[in-house]
């Protein structure tokens, strides 16, 4: 039985990565009717009950038309400058386009180094999940004023699969200057073929990807297969398209040509199987109420917390047991060894007074948790 093709209408969770040529001119700056093209499929994609998050490169070739820089390969100093300049204009026209249809729009600058500490991983997860909940649309872009070679993604295409990684998508759709995937460059080879459908990136997908056909671009098809790798793996299937159509995405959704990858799994079962994958850093002792509703699918308070041991921080992972010692599960705990052993056993309430700030609920959140 041939596998289905995903439907960009019934996508729970879609992110949405837009290449600085589909949105900057070299030559006459901002291409303000295709992004306010884009706020309608946006629009309508929300409509539709689907969380939005948008990654969009942009911010340097923005800045670069602003500063007068010229045409090449900028030094790291001119590329963060130029970040700095642009960075404020792409999410003013953002904000701009997307307000016009009553949607509110938050800013989020994040590195690699954000997506490899567990800390700001969880910090940055929360925060979006929490804009998402409040129907914010996040533009995501990597934080091009401070990163550095060393800790950079260095394109927003891995940048834009992580994210989806990150907060659960169960599509992302790669808005590019081609079309799909292609058995070769179709720029040089006119023979090229079109995969419709990838089930699987193998070794002979992965030796026809070429080079970036763009000036502005710096991922081509090694990076989107990179990208589409870590999606897949996530749970999350990708979609390579031509974005420079008005409506790409209602365009895709009426079988525009594209490039889909299947996802390997169901995006929280990947990430539960992640979280199953880790060594504990530490031990949770929970009562017997505390393993009803853990077992209802709750999230893990303080207060049927009996034992805590173990030398953790905030993001390791860390073993449930019950209360004869038996093994319950394990998850991603929002509170140090210090912090876990002080507000064992009360209620959450009682947090603030405790530990002298206000933090979160939950020891272990449901959603970071496999029991």
């Amino acid at each position: 039985m041939a596998p289905l093709t995903p439907d960009i209408t019934r996508a729970r969770r879609l992110v949405i990565k837009i290449g600085s040529a589909l949105l900057v001119d070299r030559k006459s700056g901002l291409k303000t009717d295709w992004l306010k093209a884009l706020a309608e499929d946006v629009v309508a994609t929300k409509a539709r009950g689907t969380d939005v998050i948008i990654v969009s490169s942009g911010s340097i070739a923005l800045g670069r038309g602003v500063l007068g820089l010229p045409a090449g390969t900028l030094s790291l100093e001119q590329s963060q400058a130029a970040a700095a300049v642009g960075q404020i204009r792409l999410a003013r026209a953002y904000e701009e386009v997307l307000a016009q249809h009553g949607l509110t729009t938050a800013q989020i600058l994040v590195t690699l180094e954000d997506t490899e500490d567990r800390r700001r991983y969880l910090n940055s997860r929360a925060t979006m999940e929490t804009l998402l909940g409040l129907g914010v649309v996040p533009i995501v872009n990597e934080n091009d004023t401070v990163a550095t070679d060393e800790i950079r993604f260095g394109d927003n295409d891995r940048l834009a699969a992580q994210i989806s990684v990150t907060i659960g998508a169960d599509q992302l759709v790669l808005l590019s200057d081609v079309d799909g995937f292609y058995s070769a460059n179709p720029a040089v080879e006119p023979d090229a073929r079109r995969f419709d459908l990838v089930e699987r990136i193998t070794p002979e997908i992965e030796a026809m990807a070429g080079d970036p056909v763009s000036e502005h671009s710096k991922g081509g098809m090694k990076t989107k297969l990179i990208a589409a790798k870590t999606a897949v793996a996530g749970g999350c299937a990708m979609a390579i398209m031509k974005g420079s159509i008005d409506c790409p995405i209602t365009a895709l959704a009426a079988g525009a040509p594209c490039t889909w990858f299947l996802a390997q799994a169901d995006p929280q079962v990947a990430r539960k199987r992640w979280i199953a994958a880790m060594k504990p850093r530490g031990r949770l002792q929970v009562d017997a109420g505390a393993v009803t509703a853990l077992r209802a699918g709750k999230s893990l308070l303080p207060a049927g917390v009996v034992h805590v041991s173990g030398d953790f921080e905030r993001g390791d992972p860390v073993a449930i047991a019950g209360p004869a010692g038996e093994a319950l599960g394990q998850g991603l705990v929002r509170y140090t060894c210090v912090e876990a052993k002080a507000i064992a056993g009360h209620h959450s309430g009682d947090i603030a007074q405790i530990l002298g700030y206000a933090g979160r609920a939950a020891l272990i959140h449901r959603d970071d948790m496999v029991v």
